[in-house]
């Protein structure tokens, strides 16, 4: 349940030390993992990405490929986990959902004008109420960020709750766009405006503005979080997006949901990593890790 503008001062600017922000950081990446502890991380990072796709040449026959990656990550490794989600565009969703069903695995949406928001709210919450139509389990909207800018905090709020209501039994991610957003000030009260809106996961990025997900921002988000929880007992999730291509990056965002929110936040439900180019390099390191050598690239299946 999201609370109201009126117990929340949007005015109200919490400060952000940037220099403590990253600095822990750099402290938690400077932590080693053990191989065992390694391999368990690897999995558990390939069990929570999106597999996404969002270009404009995407075609059913790349919809379909995509969901046979998703359901089979490498062939000639059987029991890995199967990926959280695929994250398509609306016109993709019926495609995506046919392909998996059954599956577990979950169908995202973007929606709401995605990636730029310049719509206007009604055929926003035409859109999203149209995806879930076909079958999204998921909707990533992306907050109108020229709103937020301008200090329209409430209009913010009540475009997320308006789309919230739209995703009927639908998760809401909420994209904030952090490249844009100018400051850590701001990304943080954005952050707390979309959870108290309703958002059930906030999202650093759309993918297609740099920066995208970085960890000090990450860091941030995850704080606001914790917050929101302290005070609503209400558990939101995380999904950092763009720029994670690394098995090591996925290790070192993991290491900062542990340690700011704790290990009950280490689970698909709580947390996803938007990716596609990750997953390969996650199956990478795991036979690496379980046979001491590598494989180049090309030995998997191409996303």
């Amino acid at each position: 349940m999201s609370a109201t503008t009126s117990t929340y001062d949007w005015n109200k600017t919490i400060p952000i030390d940037q220099v403590g922000v990253e600095q822990r950081v750099d402290r938690l990446n400077s932590r080693s993992i053990k191989k065992d502890s390694k391999i368990q991380a690897l999995k558990l990072a390939l069990s929570m990405i999106d597999l996404t796709t969002l270009e404009g040449m995407d075609t059913e026959g790349k919809v379909i490929q995509l969901c046979q990656k998703a359901l089979r990550p490498h062939i000639e490794q059987p029991d890995l986990p199967k990926v959280a989600a695929i994250c398509v565009y609306p016109n993709m969703v019926s495609v995506a959902k046919k392909e998996l069903q059954g599956s577990g695995i979950n169908v995202a949406s973007v929606a709401t004008a995605f990636p730029s928001g310049m719509a206007t709210r009604k055929i926003k919450i035409e859109e999203t109420r149209q995806v879930v139509a076909d079958g999204a389990d998921e909707v990533d909207m992306v907050i109108s960020r020229g709103a937020f800018l301008k200090g329209e905090y409430e209009y913010v709020f009540d475009e997320i709750s308006a789309v919230k209501e739209a995703c009927g039994s639908a998760h809401l991610k909420v994209i904030l766009e952090t490249g844009e957003l100018q400051t850590y000030e701001n990304v943080r009260k954005a952050s707390d405006i979309a959870m108290h809106a309703g958002a059930d996961f906030i999202k650093t990025s759309t993918g297609k503005i740099s920066p995208a997900a970085t960890q000090p921002v990450t860091l941030v988000m995850l704080e606001a979080i914790r917050d929101y929880f302290y005070k609503t007992d209400r558990m939101v999730g995380m999904k950092p997006a763009g720029g994670i291509r690394k098995a090591k990056q996925a290790i070192q965002y993991l290491v900062l949901v542990k340690e700011t929110l704790g290990a009950a936040w280490l689970t698909p439900d709580y947390f996803r990593f938007g990716a596609s180019s990750l997953t390969n390099d996650l199956l990478m390191q795991i036979i690496k890790q379980q046979s001491g050598v590598y494989q180049g690239p090309d030995y998997f299946s191409k996303d």
